[in-house]
């Protein structure tokens, strides 16, 4: 973390030790410092003070392995390395040191790792694919029993599909998850899912999850029945793979060799005729693509994970555009005081309330963000609102 006083003036003189006595979500190098940005601090200082009153809150998970990692006893690395999947397929860049890692290195780890081409065809059987993990642990499988009530947990999630607490497949899972509960509240503002057999959700933003795709085969689970089509949007996405669509015919595999989670090649190619669950990846802004992507089908939902509406100017005609087809958009972002910016900005584009709220993500990753700016509680996709 940095001196929230850093650039305004005169030079930090050592860490950030010195916290805001009222809030305790900024931190300074010296009393000096502090002084130099009470004027900015002050209109903030109420508000952040409020959002650290949630913090046992944010920090109540259900898992054997979290507090150690809430208080940072422990960090990823390590965390990951217990486990033996540091640095392992979808795991990559879930540690700083593979967080910091060239971007353009990592979409080159999956083209020669196979993360993805395991998923298409589900037919090779190397350690780097699918979850590096053993079937008794990771959803590789279809669930026992159908989803009977709309879950609400982490607790719920796993109990439904028999995973022990201490399995640390939520670290990834929060993204289908996250999909899930935002269809969910989207079904309370608006009628555009009333009986609709086909999901199509406009995705924006995607980064680390190029990464990941593979989890988003939990969709299989999460809507049964029901063909889902997610397009990926954004400026991350390569240009050699814009257009490209992935056909997900079953869930990420476990590291067993004799699991029924990994079906012969003929039944892989068969299964992908028929997949209920499809990706395609679009680069650009959404502002720039959704003309093309509307002549297909419109969304029921835009979704933009760990938004960060109020960090990027090129959200404002993205507002606008979101605002005019009048879909339901469902965003998250990393603490409270991001979505409170974000609020700022969707509020001042469209001149209306939210139609949601900002309110706690059950499904937020159980894993703090290590260098977060403030010392709120941050998790990715810790909260949500949406329009």
């Amino acid at each position: 973390m940095e001196c929230a006083a850093k650039g305004r003036g005169r030079r930090c003189i050592g860490p950030p030790t010195r916290r805001c006595a009222r809030c305790s979500a900024v931190a300074y190098c010296s009393v000096s410092h502090q002084i130099l940005h009470w004027s900015e601090h002050k209109e903030e200082c109420e508000r952040l003070e409020q959002q650290m009153k949630r913090a046992d809150d944010l920090n109540d998970f259900p898992f054997t392995f979290t507090p150690q990692l809430i208080f940072q006893e422990e960090n990823r690395c390590s965390f990951l390395s217990k486990r033996e999947i540091h640095g392992l397929g979808m795991w990559i860049c879930e540690c700083s040191c593979g967080a910091s890692l060239a971007y353009s290195d990592c979409l080159r780890f999956i083209n020669s790792h196979l993360v993805l081409t395991a998923f298409l065809h589900n037919q090779h059987g190397s350690k780097d694919e699918g979850w590096n993990l053993s079937g008794d642990v990771c959803p590789c499988r279809g669930p026992v029993s159908p989803i009977s009530k709309h879950l609400s947990s982490w607790m719920d999630y796993y109990e439904w599909r028999c995973i022990p607490l201490h399995s640390p497949v939520a670290l990834l899972l929060h993204w289908p998850l996250t999909i899930y509960y935002a269809t969910q509240v989207a079904r309370t503002i608006s009628s555009t899912f009333q009986s609709c057999k086909k999901l199509c959700i406009h995705y924006l933003g995607p980064e680390k999850e190029l990464l990941q795709l593979a989890v988003f085969g939990e969709l299989h689970a999460l809507f049964p029945g029901m063909k889902v089509h997610v397009d990926l949007i954004g400026p991350a996405i390569p240009e050699h793979r814009d257009g490209q669509k992935i056909d997900l015919c079953s869930y990420a595999h476990c590291s067993d060799r004799d699991c029924i989670c990994r079906p012969s090649s003929k039944t892989s190619a068969d299964a992908g005729k028929y997949s209920q669950v499809t990706l395609q990846l679009h680069r650009g802004f959404y502002h720039d693509c959704y003309r093309d992507l509307a002549e297909g089908s419109s969304p029921n939902l835009v979704i933009a994970p760990n938004a960060g509406i109020a960090a990027y100017s090129s959200w404002l005609p993205t507002i606008e555009l979101i605002n005019e087809i009048g879909v339901p958009a469902v965003f998250s972002d990393y603490c409270e005081e991001a979505c409170h910016l974000g609020v700022s900005c969707i509020t001042s584009v469209t001149g209306c309330s939210l139609a949601l709220p900002i309110q706690i993500n059950p499904f937020r990753q159980p894993m703090v963000v290590e260098d977060s700016a403030l010392l709120l509680p941050c998790y990715s996709n810790c909260f949500i609102f949406g329009m």
